[in-house]
Parts: structure tokens; C-alpha cells; sequence
């Protein structure tokens, strides 16, 4: 059996929680060490890392953290039953739709977002079927 959990760097813990708070309803529930804070929504954990801009996440690499929006190979899907609520959440808490795709029959709504932090993600209706 395994676990995944979703880690996230943010240049200011307080922003992040409050930006992931008001748009998922997320809440602490762990703070193992100054600069690590764990959010609970539901039975979604995120981890959110305090990372300074410009630091270096690998020794193997010289690139260096930065947070004005970015691509990365690898994203986040957030499911959300209501989901025209809390693409308003988002945006109101800072983030940004990028994309939008109407749902059709079949499949919900999606729309491809970013966080106040560069991060991308994609917000999908989740449909009962």
C-alpha cells in the first residue's frame, strides 16, 4: 500500500494558508517544525513549505525557486462538487483561471488555474454518475 501527499512551496506561510484556506477550505492541523504547516480539507492534506525566492531546491540544479507563475511537468487536480463556487473562491483568494472548458454530458467542467505563487493546478467538477 502507499500514501501520496501533495507538498507546496510558498515564499510566505501566511499568504499560502490564507490563499488555500479561503479557496478550498483547507485548516491547519500540524506545524512539525517552523516553516512546515499541514492543511486538512476533508480527507485532502497539502503540505505547505516556506521557501525563500531565489533559493536553490537542489544542489543538483541551478535554477532557483521563484514565484511569478511557471510550468512544471506535474500539477495538481482539485475535484470539487461545487465547482462555479469555488472557482469564484479562487479567484477571490488571489488565483487565476487561465483556461476554461464547459461541461459537456459526459464530463464535468475543468478550468486550469494557477496560484498566487506561479503554481499550476487544474480545478475539475467532480460529476455523480
Amino acid at each position: 500500500m502507499i500514501s501520496v501527499s501533495i507538498s507546496i512551496d510558498v515564499p510566505n506561510m501566511a499568504d499560502g494558508m490564507k490563499f488555500y484556506s479561503s479557496a478550498f477550505g483547507f485548516s491547519k492541523v500540524a506545524e512539525p517544525i517552523p516553516g512546515i504547516v499541514v492543511l486538512r480539507s476533508g480527507e485532502a492534506r497539502i503540505c505547505l513549505l516556506e521557501r525563500v525566492p531565489g533559493s536553490y531546491p537542489s544542489p543538483y540544479t541551478q535554477e532557483t525557486r521563484r514565484y511569478e507563475r511557471h510550468w512544471t511537468p506535474i500539477h495538481v487536480d482539485i475535484h470539487v462538487d461545487d465547482f462555479e463556487a469555488t472557482l469564484a473562491r479562487v479567484i477571490a483568494a488571489g488565483g487565476r483561471q487561465e483556461k476554461f472548458f464547459e461541461a459537456n454530458s459526459e464530463h464535468g467542467s475543468v478550468a486550469f488555474c494557477s496560484d498566487p505563487f506561479g503554481h499550476g493546478f487544474c480545478l475539475i467538477e467532480r460529476r455523480n454518475k
